[in-house]
C-alpha cells in the first residue's frame, strides 16, 4: 500500500506542479482565452481515465490470466508434483514477507511461468506443463523464487501505476497539442476543427509509442532484480541453469496471451530498434548480469 500510495501521490504532484507552471506562464489562460480549454480540468479528465484501465486491469489481472491460460489452481495437490510447487512456493513466500500466492499449472509446450495479482497478499504464480517436463527441480525452484520475488518488489503493482502516468500525460499532452495546432496553425477561431481531431489521434500515437518504451525499459529492468531475487531465495547456480535451460528451448513459440506475455520468465531476442520494445533482456544478458553479481 505505501508504494501504491507514494507512486500515485508522485503522480499527483507532478499534475499539480505542471498545472501551477502553466498558470504562471499564463498558457492555461491562454488556452482559455483561445479556446475555452480548461487546463486543470483537462489534467483531472486525464488522471481518471488515464489510470482507470490501468488499475482495472490489474484488479483483475488473477481472473484474466486464468481465463487467457485456461491455468488450473491446486487447491488440493493431487500428485507429488503439485505437492511441491505449492511446498516450494509456501516456503519462498514465506521467505519473502508475502502471503502465501494461489499456484496454478497451465497446459502449454512452452517453457515458462508467470506471476500477477493486484498486491502481494493476493497473488498468483502460475508454471506451464512444458517447464515441468523440461527443467529440472532445482531450474523449476529458481523460477519459482524469481516469481515469488516478482511479487515481493510489487512489480505488477508498480508497472500498472507507471502505465496510468504515461497515460495521464499521453492523453493530456495530445489534446494540448491538437488545440494549439488547430489554432496556430489552421486557425480555428471557435469550437474544434477537423485538426484538432486528427492531430489528437496522430500525437496519441506518437506519445504512446514513446510512453511504451519507458514502460518496456522498467519492464527490462525488473526482471534482473527478480532474477536476483531468484537467485536469493532458490541460488545463484539454480537460477543461471534456469535461464540457461531457457535458452535452450527459446526456439518454442512463446504461447502466453499478451495479457500476461509481460509477466512471463522467458526472454527476447532484438536489435536496434526492436530492443527498445523488449519486456524482457535478453537471456545472456540475463546470465552474464548473475555471473558477474551486477544486479
Amino acid at each position: 500500500m505505501k508504494r501504491i500510495f507514494l507512486l500515485v501521490a508522485t503522480n499527483f504532484a507532478v499534475l499539480l506542479v505542471l498545472s501551477i507552471t502553466m498558470q504562471l506562464l499564463g498558457v492555461d489562460r491562454m488556452l482559455a482565452e483561445e479556446t475555452g480549454m480548461n487546463l486543470l480540468g483537462l489534467l483531472l479528465m486525464a488522471g481518471i481515465f488515464g489510470f482507470g484501465g490501468s488499475f482495472i486491469s490489474l484488479l483483475i489481472s488473477k481472473w484474466m490470466a486464468k481465463r487467457a491460460t485456461g491455468a488450473h489452481v491446486i487447491e488440493v495437490p493431487s500428485n507429488m508434483t503439485e505437492r511441491w510447487l505449492v511446498d516450494t512456493v509456501k516456503r519462498q513466500a514465506e521467505k519473502a514477507g508475502i502471503g502465501m500466492p494461489e499456484v496454478a499449472v497451465y497446459d502449454a509446450p512452452e517453457v515458462n511461468a508467470f506471476a500477477t495479482g493486484w498486491n502481494r497478499d493476493s497473488a498468483l504464480v502460475a508454471v506451464s506443463t512444458g517447464l515441468l517436463q523440461n527443467m529440472s527441480q532445482d531450474e523449476a525452484e529458481a523460477v519459482l523464487g524469481h516469481e515469488v520475488t516478482h511479487i515481493a518488489n510489487g512489480d505488477m503493482v508498480t508497472l500498472t501505476l507507471i502505465q496510468g502516468v504515461l497515460n495521464t500525460f499521453v492523453i493530456f499532452l495530445s489534446r494540448v497539442i491538437g488545440m494549439i495546432i488547430d489554432r496556430a496553425v489552421f486557425k480555428v477561431e471557435r469550437g474544434q476543427g477537423p485538426a484538432f481531431f486528427v492531430t489528437v489521434i496522430i500525437a496519441q500515437i506518437v506519445l504512446g509509442v514513446l510512453a511504451s518504451i519507458v514502460v518496456m525499459w522498467f519492464s527490462r529492468w525488473r526482471e534482473f532484480r527478480a532474477d536476483a531475487g531468484g537467485a536469493s531465495l532458490a541460488g545463484r547456480n539454480k537460477m543461471i541453469a534456469a535461464l540457461e535451460r531457457l535458452k535452450l528451448n527459446h526456439e518454442q513459440p512463446a504461447q502466453l496471451p499478451e495479457a500476461v506475455k509481460a509477466f512471463g520468465i522467458s526472454g527476447g531476442v532484438g536489435v536496434g530498434l526492436k530492443r527498445l520494445f523488449m519486456s524482457h533482456p535478453p537471456l545472456d544478458e540475463r546470465i552474464a548480469a548473475l555471473r558477474s553479481g551486477d544486479r
